[in-house]
């Protein structure tokens, strides 16, 4: 697994039916087989697994809770026409949660979290180095290091971080500092697939 208005008042519309995902910190780490993706929240705890496969049209990727229930998937394109975008689809309602469109620049890993309605930007998360955004998409060795996120609500304040950690597979620590008016599980969702995301 990189714009704004304001924030629906009411940021519960965007919450995940199948999880909690209220924890202000959790550990993304990649499988060293294959693209599967461990989630903990602080505790130490699983509470999302998923699998990539590779993305086609209508192809999911799909994300389990800890006990192996269907969470939510991701799949290529929403309701709203984007080009390169990605819905998140809550498992247990069958609706799309938020969308995903990424800046396509080849010297920056932005992504935006879009309203699937009405395409209202929620929320963004922006690479903290752009000369190593742009190695990554150049030099796949560049990958090894690992790259910094910064998370801003949709009047550009921050609200978070992913924080890459060195490790012989891709592992991110997401951090959510100030949420109030942020659609919290949409963010944390988006954040932890996103390594998925900048690697397909």
């Amino acid at each position: 697994m990189t714009e704004y208005s304001v924030f629906p008042s009411d940021s519960d519309a965007y919450d995940i039916s199948t999880v909690d995902l209220s924890d202000d910190r959790y550990e993304v780490k990649q499988s060293a087989i294959r693209n599967k993706y461990t989630v903990r929240d602080g505790a130490g705890n699983v509470v999302l697994r998923g699998k990539q496969k590779m993305f086609k049209l209508k192809e999911e990727f799909p994300f389990v809770t800890g006990d192996g229930d269907d969470a939510f998937s991701v799949k290529a394109g929403g309701v709203i026409d984007i080009g390169g975008s990605y819905a998140i689809v809550d498992s247990g309602t069958g609706e799309e949660v938020v969308v995903l469109d990424e800046d396509y620049s080849l010297f920056v890993e932005n992504w935006t979290i879009r309203d699937p309605e009405t395409g209202e930007a929620l929320a963004t998360i922006k690479s903290k180095s752009k000369p190593m955004a742009a190695l990554r998409h150049l030099i796949s060795v560049a990958n090894l290091v690992p790259n910094k996120y910064e998370i801003f609500d949709a009047d550009g304040g921050h609200v978070g971080d992913i924080e890459g950690k060195f490790s012989l597979r891709d592992a991110y620590t997401v951090t959510i500092d100030d949420a109030s008016d942020v659609p919290k599980e949409a963010v944390v969702a988006a954040a932890c697939i996103l390594d998925a995301l900048e690697n397909q």
